[in-house]
């Protein structure tokens, strides 16, 4: 464990948590595959439960390596939204949010490259558990915010960036996102479009982050390919499911679940 002891986030550091090869790795995916499935169902019509994946898949990788395992299936499934979507989007809010996310995102590669393995373990299980209270608390709260007419656009870009940072560490800027943009009272049809194209847009900026951190290795991304058919499966049962299953007490058991996750990797973080 003296990899953790240093400063900074190096190759060595992250060596330590691909000392077996993931293909091989019955542990990996055994959590990797419901991250995977929690992703596809949140694409599929569940939204928010997929901001779990990153913290679930990082009890067993580094919060990086999860984040650059998943990214190239977000990739995926972010060009079905936009082609599903893409006559309905609205310009200005991108126009606002995608240039503060770009500094979000600078800020998390920062982050992940600067700092080490602990730190970044904790701030991943602090994202978790400030998403899934938000989320319980948050659905009267989300109300509330959708009630007033107008926004400022300094207020988007500072939430553009909160929402590209925690998308760089986590995949998990929906929260930011819909803090600015529920206010707007956009139709359905072009709050999904829009979501969807800003999440596409945002995620192809972290890919040079990713690429910088030396994530994109023959390995990682054969992991991705191996998920993927499940992450698409996932998707069409999220779309035939989430009619059919009771949203409230399913919600509830996935955000408990990350505010445990969350506190397993702060607690990890600690243990350094």
């Amino acid at each position: 464990m003296a990899h953790r002891d240093r400063p900074h986030y190096k190759r060595a550091e992250l060596s330590h948590f691909m000392s077996n090869p993931l293909h091989l790795d019955l542990a990996f995916y055994a959590v990797a595959i419901p991250a995977v499935v929690l992703m596809g169902l949140a694409k599929g019509g569940f939204s928010g439960v997929g901001q779990i994946s990153v913290p679930l898949l990082a009890i067993v990788v580094s919060p990086v390596q999860a984040a650059a395992i998943l990214l190239p299936i977000l990739l995926v499934q972010d060009a079905v939204g936009v082609w599903a979507f893409r006559h309905d989007w609205d310009g200005h809010i991108l126009k606002v949010m995608v240039p503060g996310a770009a500094v979000g995102i600078a800020a998390g590669y920062l982050l992940a490259a600067k700092v080490s393995v602990s730190a970044v373990l904790g701030a991943l299980g602090a994202i978790s558990i400030i998403f899934a209270l938000y989320q319980l608390w948050g659905r009267r709260a989300a109300r509330a915010l959708a009630s007033p007419p107008r926004s400022s656009t300094p207020m988007g870009f500072v939430l553009g960036i909160a929402s590209g940072f925690t998308s760089q560490i986590a995949h998990a800027g929906l929260p930011p996102f819909q803090m600015w943009v529920l206010r707007k009272k956009l139709s359905p049809a072009t709050y999904i479009g829009t979501a969807a194209l800003f999440f596409a847009i945002i995620n192809w900026v972290k890919v040079p982050a990713y690429a910088a951190l030396g994530q994109f290795t023959r390995e990682n991304l054969f992991a991705a390919l191996t998920l993927m058919p499940v992450a698409i499966a996932s998707t069409f049962a999220g779309v035939a499911l989430v009619r059919r299953v009771p949203a409230e007490g399913f919600y509830t058991a996935i955000y408990l679940l990350m505010i445990a996750v969350g506190g397993q990797l702060i607690w990890k973080a600690l243990l350094g």
